[in-house]
């Protein structure tokens, strides 16, 4: 095991491996009760989307660690499981069953694209700047709906604004305000793990105000995976209408540039990068690919490469290892479903806070001195959450961005495949409308 993983070459050993392992574990444990607490938003049984949720965590860490050898956890994605939920489903009135369906497509074109030379074309296509204000845009959206989910933010009343603040002093809002302290205090402080750690502290609030009730027990038996396991596959001819293509397309997009970001990330941080190249970056893509495929099998949202990685990272982590300990800990995790009782929207809501905090970041690396990148960046981010969609920012921002670069003169600058896709999401909002 120890040559395999190459612990000599990397100056690494068990302990450190396995601490690393442990220590990105806890960074990105919330999203076996965040993911849930979403997907159920859209109909889906919230006991099997937890199972789903661990499963497809654990299948995607051990071919990420035992494949393509990387200290990179997996996991279903934030933001793309509420572009699932709320744009898709809710918002569309697309099936669950067929979103899914679509989900397992997006994997399987992923897979393909790694397998070819397209993989550098799509790459090279798309902008830095639309990649950074959609990754922002996302970051707006989910931290909207976290602030949904507290109640700080409410519908407000007809004939006035459109959104208005909430009661700040109602029980459950203010059991999510002192969540949302307690993670900022835990993330300030350096903590790692904090949003986890944080919704942990809420729901023991919640619990001894009685705001939430005690869980009937701590272990139990794994949940019936059955109301989402491979449903999908008889909704896989549903998928050919213009609306579903766009939803896939973007679900693909989404995926691929957040998981190629992710990656180099962390490999830059861990120094195994070679020449400034990600080596068996194939493997690592198609890591990412065949977890979404799995998870879509068992019933949850795109599986992806999680930043959150770089916590172990932090750590010590720079093998496989540190993935494989990870997947071990996502599979121990199914015994701890009674757990689901206690995360209530308010436990949930500092969290998605706090993401989107975290993919804001990327708002600073966007050039907004240069008006032609600047302004479909901006549509792109803001449309996301005043729209309530994810894919109509980002087909706002595909359309404008040739536009802008047409009349800026650098019409050559833009690639042919970005003019491709200005005529596709023209007619998705025209038939959209």
């Amino acid at each position: 095991m120890s040559r395999y993983f190459q612990f000599k070459e990397f100056n690494t050993n068990y302990r450190q491996e396995s601490v690393a392992g442990l220590t990105t574990f806890l960074a990105m444990a919330y999203i076996l009760f965040v993911n849930p607490s979403i997907l159920s938003a859209a109909g889906m049984d919230q006991d099997a989307v937890f199972v789903a949720t661990a499963l497809a965590s654990a299948v995607g860490c051990l071919i990420m660690g035992l494949w393509a050898k990387y200290p990179v956890a997996l996991a279903p994605g934030m933001g793309i499981n509420a572009f699932f939920a709320f744009t898709v489903v809710i918002g569309m009135g697309i099936p669950w069953q067929t979103a899914l369906a679509g989900t397992f497509i997006s994997g399987v074109i992923f897979f393909i694209l790694t397998l070819t030379k397209i993989r550098e074309t799509i790459i090279n296509a798309i902008p830095d700047q639309l990649k950074l204000a959609v990754s922002a845009g996302i970051g707006l959206f989910i931290a909207f709906l976290g602030f949904q989910n507290a109640g700080i933010i409410v519908e407000a009343d007809p004939g006035t604004t459109i959104v208005a603040l909430g009661d700040l002093t109602a029980p459950t809002t203010l059991l999510a305000l002192l969540g949302l302290v307690i993670t900022i205090i835990l993330m300030v402080r350096g903590f790692r793990g904090a949003i986890f750690y944080g919704m942990i502290a809420t729901s023991i609030a919640g619990i001894i105000f009685k705001l939430i009730d005690l869980p009937t027990g701590v272990v139990a038996p794994i949940p019936d995976l059955s109301p989402t396991f491979g449903v999908m596959f008889s909704h896989i001819p549903d998928l050919f209408t213009p609306e579903m293509l766009v939803v896939i397309f973007t679900l693909l997009f989404v995926d691929f540039f957040d998981t190629a970001g992710t990656l180099m990330a962390v490999a830059r941080q861990a120094g195994i990068l070679v020449d400034g190249k990600l080596p068996r970056a194939g493997k690592a893509l198609s890591a990412d690919s065949i977890a979404t495929m799995v998870g879509a099998i068992f019933g949850t949202s795109t599986t992806t490469s999680f930043v959150e990685s770089s916590s172990g990272v932090a750590a010590g982590g720079r093998t496989g290892f540190t993935s494989v300990v990870t997947a071990g800990l996502f599979i121990l995790a199914l015994f701890f479903s009674p757990l689901l009782g206690v995360v209530t929207p308010q436990v949930t809501a500092p969290a998605l806070i706090i993401v989107g905090v975290l993919m804001a970041s990327s708002l600073s690396e966007i050039k907004w001195k240069e008006f032609e990148n600047a302004i479909p960046a901006f549509l792109t981010i803001v449309t996301m959450p005043l729209a309530y969609s994810i894919s109509t920012g980002i087909a706002l921002g595909f359309i404008v961005y040739p536009l802008t670069m047409v009349v800026k003169g650098k019409y050559k600058e833009v690639h042919p495949i970005m003019y491709v896709l200005f005529v596709v999401f023209i007619a998705y909002l025209g038939w959209a409308v």
